[in-house]
């Protein structure tokens, strides 16, 4: 199974994905690729900015990605 299809999985089972938990979880390291590329094969996969500590302890807005 490729990365694709590693991400689109992990979404269709209605969990949201951050870079971060893509990095843990698939090791894709560029996970708003992989997104673009579902997006493009005609999947529609929504984006929202949530607060997140970083490991300095200062709050930072990322992505993530559901359906």
């Amino acid at each position: 199974m490729n990365q694709n299809e590693w991400v689109l999985k992990y979404l269709q089972t209605g969990k949201r994905l951050t870079a971060r938990d893509a990095l843990q979880t698939f090791g894709v390291m560029r996970l708003a690729a992989r997104i673009l590329d579902l997006k493009d094969s005609g999947y529609e996969i929504r984006r929202e900015m949530v607060e997140v500590n970083n490991r300095f302890g200062a709050t930072v807005k990322v992505a993530r990605y559901f359906l």
